[in-house]
C-alpha cells in the first residue's frame, strides 16, 4: 500500500465517507490485469518522423506539449475529453494530462512522454478519486504500456515538474512551449517576456504549418472520417422522410458520429426553409415543411481525430422547386469552376476567385443584382458578397477549421500544395427581410460543400459519394426512401 493510500478521499458533491473497513476490503481479491496483447499504433512511425521533423527546426531547445485537461462542465462532472490537436499530431496519444518534451540533446532532443501512472488497485485512489480513479474514469495505460503503445520513452508525470527544472536551469539554449493548454505546465517555466512570447509564438505557427501537409495515414484518416458521414447523410435523408423537426434530423446524424466516431467533428448545422440564411445555424429546433430546402452541414470525427466537413442541401419533399433548382444550379456551377482550381502552384485564393465570379454571373441572370456581374466583382464593389457572405474554402484536417495559426503567406495567401486537405464550399443566401431579393427568393440558402485533396497532378474530392447534381440527390433520396 502507497504512502497516498490513506489521504481523504476525493468524493463527489452526493457521496458519503468511507469507512476503514471498507477500504480494506476494497484493496484485495483483484485478479492483476495483464498487458501482454498491447501493441504501438499502427501509424507510429508516423507521429515520430513529426517529431523528428520539429526537432530539427529547433536544434537544442527544450520544446513543451501539453495535451491539456479535462474541463469542468458543473461541479464535479466533466466534459469529454479531447486530446490538443498538435500534441496529438506528435503523439498519437489520447489520454489527459500528458504532456510531451523534447530535451535537447546536442543538436538533437531526447523525445520523452509523460503520463499519468497506473498504480493498479493497490492504492485506495482506484475507487475514491472520482477524477483520476480507475473505477470512475477508466483504466489509464500507465508509464509502460504508454511506452508500448506510443513507441516513445515515457516518465510518470510526477517527475515532469523536476525534469523541466533541471532542463531549464542547465540549457544553454532557449525554450518554447505551446500555451494555453496547461497553465500549470506553463507556471514551471516562470514569466513570460516578450522575447519568450515570441518564441512561443512561432512555435505553435511552425506546429500549425506542419499539418497543413497531410501524410498518407492522415488522408486515410480523413477518408475514413467522409464515408462515416456519407453514412450519417443516408441516416438523415431517411429519417427526413417522415420527422418533423431539425432535431430529429441532427439526432439520427449524431447517432452515426457516435457509432462509428467519437462524435461529430462540430455541432451540426441542421436548417430547414429560412434558416440556412444563418450561416451558423446550430440551434437545429426548427420545424420541416415540405416545401422547404434543408441545409445539412456536418462531419464525423473519427477515432484519430480527423474531421469530415460536408454540406448539401436537400429538397424535404424529395424533389426541388423550380425556383430551388435555379438557384441551386448558380451554386453548383460556382463548387465546379471552384474545384476546375484546385491544383499545386494554384494560389489557395483561387477556387474563391472563381466561384465568387460564377456566382456573380448567376446573380446578374437571375435579376438579383442591380448592376452588371463585371461590376459587381471590381474590388472596390463586391455587392455579390451580399448574398455570398463567407469564403470558399478552409484547411481541413484534425480541427474543423485546421492550421489556424498558420502565417498568412503560408495559408491564405499562399499556394496550394500536394498533400493539402481543403473544403469547397460556395452558397447563395436569400435572408426573409432583403428587398433588394425578388420575393420568390426571399428564405433560400443553398450551400455545397466538398472535401477536397490537392494531388500531385490537381485534386481528388474525398466526398464524391455523396451526390451533387439536383436530378441525383433528387435520386439519392427516393432510393434511400425506397429501401428504408
Amino acid at each position: 500500500m502507497t504512502s497516498d493510500t490513506n489521504k481523504t478521499p476525493r468524493l463527489g458533491t452526493s457521496e458519503t465517507g468511507i469507512p476503514a473497513n471498507l477500504l480494506r476490503f476494497m484493496l484485495k481479491g483483484w485478479n492483476p490485469q495483464s498487458s501482454k496483447s498491447l501493441k504501438a499504433l499502427p501509424n507510429a512511425a508516423s507521429f515520430i518522423l513529426r517529431r523528428e521533423q520539429l526537432s530539427r527546426r529547433f536544434p537544442g531547445e527544450l520544446l513543451i506539449v501539453p495535451t491539456g485537461h479535462r474541463k469542468v462542465r458543473a461541479n464535479d462532472m466533466y466534459y469529454a475529453f479531447r486530446p490538443g490537436s498538435d500534441f496529438y499530431y506528435l503523439t498519437g496519444a489520447i489520454e489527459p494530462e500528458c504532456v510531451l518534451v523534447l530535451l535537447p540533446n546536442g543538436n538533437t532532443h531526447q523525445h520523452v512522454l509523460f503520463v499519468e501512472p497506473n498504480v493498479g488497485k493497490t492504492d485506495a485512489r482506484f475507487f475514491t478519486d472520482r477524477d483520476k480513479g480507475e473505477l470512475w474514469d477508466g483504466r489509464r495505460l500507465g508509464v509502460s504500456e504508454s511506452e508500448t503503445r506510443y513507441a516513445v520513452s515515457c516518465r510518470s508525470l510526477a517527475e515532469l515538474e523536476p525534469t523541466i527544472r533541471v532542463a531549464s536551469a542547465t540549457r544553454t539554449a532557449r525554450y518554447r512551449i505551446l500555451r494555453g493548454l496547461s497553465a500549470s505546465t506553463e507556471s514551471l517555466l516562470g514569466a513570460i517576456g516578450k522575447v519568450q512570447t515570441q518564441l512561443d509564438n512561432e512555435f505553435a505557427v511552425f506546429l500549425s504549418e506542419m499539418r497543413l501537409i497531410k501524410d498518407a495515414s492522415e488522408i486515410k484518416a480523413l477518408q475514413k472520417s467522409v464515408s462515416a458521414t456519407k453514412r450519417g447523410f443516408d441516416d438523415v435523408i431517411a429519417r427526413l422522410k417522415n420527422a418533423k423537426t431539425e432535431r430529429e434530423l441532427e439526432g439520427a446524424f449524431w447517432a452515426r458520429a457516435r457509432m462509428e466516431g467519437n462524435e461529430p467533428g462540430y455541432t451540426s448545422v441542421v436548417a430547414a426553409g429560412a434558416h440556412a440564411c444563418t450561416l451558423h445555424w446550430m440551434k437545429n429546433d426548427g420545424p420541416l415543411r415540405k416545401g422547404d430546402l434543408l441545409l445539412l452541414d456536418a462531419g464525423v470525427e473519427g477515432h484519430t481525430f480527423y474531421t469530415a466537413d460536408i454540406t448539401r442541401t436537400l429538397p424535404i419533399s424529395g424533389k426541388f422547386t423550380r425556383v430551388q433548382r435555379a438557384v441551386y444550379e448558380v451554386v453548383l456551377d460556382a463548387q465546379r469552376a471552384a474545384l476546375d482550381a484546385v491544383r499545386p502552384g494554384n494560389e489557395f485564393t483561387a477556387p474563391h476567385d472563381a466561384a465568387m465570379a460564377v456566382l456573380a454571373r448567376g446573380l446578374e441572370r437571375l435579376g438579383i443584382l442591380s448592376i452588371s456581374a463585371a461590376e459587381a466583382l471590381q474590388e472596390d464593389n463586391q455587392l455579390y458578397r451580399r448574398y455570398s457572405l463567407h469564403n470558399v474554402s478552409h484547411m481541413l484536417g484534425l480541427d474543423v477549421h485546421d492550421c489556424s495559426k498558420a502565417r498568412p503567406e503560408k495559408y491564405r495567401y499562399g499556394k496550394l500544395e500536394a498533400g493539402m486537405v481543403l473544403t469547397i464550399e460556395p452558397g447563395l443566401y436569400f435572408q426573409t427581410d432583403d428587398l433588394t431579393v425578388p420575393p420568390k427568393f426571399r428564405g433560400i440558402g443553398i450551400r455545397i460543400e466538398d472535401d477536397v485533396l490537392v494531388t500531385a497532378k490537381g485534386h481528388r474530392v474525398l466526398s464524391a459519394a455523396l451526390p451533387r447534381e439536383p436530378d441525383k440527390v433528387e435520386n439519392w433520396m427516393r432510393q434511400i426512401w425506397k429501401l428504408r
